[in-house]
Formats: C-alpha cells, structure tokens, sequence
C-alpha cells in the first residue's frame, strides 16, 4: 500500500511549529510567573497568599465558581439536549449564540450583566419584586461566571449527545421504562463523563474570571471580591511579585483539576475498553 496522503507538513515540521506556539503562547508567560515568585523567599510567599483578605478572596471564588458550574452542568445538558434532539425554527441562531461568551469581550459583558441585573434594570426589577438582589453581590458573581463558562459544558455534552442513537431511548420505552429510568440507565451512563469534563472545564475558567465580574460584583472586600480582583489590586500597586504569588495558586488549582480530570479521563476510557 502506498503512503498516505497528508494535508499538514510531515511530522518533524509540524511537531516544531506545534512546541513553538507551546512555548511562546503557554510556557513563557508561566515562565515569567515562576521567575517574577522566585524573587521572594518562602515566608514572604506565604505571607502573601495567606493574607486574611485574599484568603477571603479564595472561598467567594471557590463557592461561586463551584454554583455557577453546577448550574451550568444542569442547563447546559439541556441546552444540548434541545440543540440535538429538536427541530425549531431559529435552531442556528441559537447554537451559534452558545458561543457568544467566547466572541464577546469579557468586560462587555460584564457591563451588559450589571446593567441588566441592577435594580433600573429589565431583569433586575422583577428580582426586586422576588426580594432578590443579583447586581453588586455575590450572586452577581455567579450570574457572571455562568454566562462566560456555560458554553464549555454546551460544546463537551453535544458531540456526545449526537453519538447516543434515538433508538435505543425508543427501545427502552417499548420495553416499558419511564422517561426518568431512561434517562438513568440508557443516556446518563454516556453522557456523564462529558458532563463532567465540561463542569470542570467551566469551573476553571471561573477561577480565573475578570472582566465580567469587577462590573457586577460589587468589590465589596471580605464579601464580593474574587481572586483575580486581588491580582489586578497588586498590579495597580506595582508589586508584581505578589500578584504574581496569588496568580500562583490560582494556576496551580487549574492546573492540578485539569490534570485530575485528564487523568480520570484516560482511565475510564481504559476501563470502557476492557469491558467491551
């Protein structure tokens, strides 16, 4: 048999333009995080990112960057579900308005929230009448973490939603399951490991949002201010080797969760594999 043909530039030209866009792209700035937090020693470190107000900031972020992928977890399964197994008039439009919140600039959105959601606002007036605040609190937090992560959970659950054949929901109903037990037993036991990826890949873009939050949190210290909000504090203060230490543990978080889910990942996969 003959060679294959290849669209991209044999392999040794293609692995070197593949690290350098690594190294330029993701290995140099994190190079110059670790360089700039070398600086310090130790008990500076430490004292940094154990400062009672950016302790603070670690749990608003965590909590709310936790709610706001749960929920994503849950609407964006059913956003996919509708865009996969419905036929509507504007199906288009609104698979492609998924991805908004990765064309439209962060602190746009940010200020859209914050209008909307405040008490003047079209959303805001009838949470008002409900008794609930959104803009300048902490559930603005959420509300904005959600609209810049959701379409990570829309994008992992669909292509594998588009792979689960209708016929075998249809066959389990003929057999005289309820919708909730197909559910359970045909669809979850697929669907859950894309679920999850997409939950984790959504709660670490919160961790790391900005743009869309300063405009709708409030800043509100030890209330309303997450992590990245004490990074951009240390900048605007010229001390570079903090906002440094504290963009430390929010990239070693990431990291860490991306690497326990890559890891998780291949295993179910191994095991998947050994079962068939």
């Amino acid at each position: 048999m003959g060679r294959s043909k290849r669209v991209l530039p044999g392999f040794g030209l293609s692995l070197g333009i593949s690290l350098l866009f690594v190294s330029l792209v993701l290995l140099l700035p994190v190079t110059g995080l670790v360089v700039e937090t070398s600086g310090m020693s130790w008990d500076q470190f430490w004292f940094v990112i154990t400062d009672p107000r950016v302790v603070e900031s670690y749990k608003v972020t965590l909590w709310t960057a936790l709610s706001a992928s749960l929920f994503n977890g849950l609407f964006g399964l059913l956003l996919a579900w509708v865009l996969v197994r419905y036929d509507f008039p504007g199906k288009r439009l609104v698979d492609a308005v998924v991805d908004l919140p990765f064309a439209l600039p962060t602190a746009v959105a940010g200020i859209t929230l914050a209008t909307l959601f405040a008490e003047t606002g079209w959303y805001g007036q009838l949470l008002a009448r409900l008794g609930l605040e959104v803009a300048f609190t902490p559930l603005g937090i959420v509300v904005a973490m959600a609209f810049t992560s959701i379409p990570f959970v829309v994008r992992t659950v669909q292509p594998v939603l588009e792979e689960i054949a209708p016929e075998d929901e249809e066959a389990a109903m003929s057999l005289g399951a309820r919708d909730a037990r197909v559910f359970r037993k045909v669809l979850f036991p697929a669907l859950w490991p894309a679920i999850v990826t997409g939950v984790a890949l959504s709660f670490t873009r919160s961790l790391g949002e900005f743009g869309a939050i300063i405009f709708i949190a409030g800043n509100t210290p030890y209330v309303s201010e997450v992590t990245s909000l004490m990074i951009f504090v240390r900048l605007q203060e010229y001390d570079y080797a903090a906002a440094s230490a504290i963009a430390s543990v929010v990239l070693i978080t990431s990291l860490t969760l991306l690497f326990l889910i890559n890891l998780w990942q291949s295993r179910y996969l191994r095991r998947l594999e050994g079962r068939r």
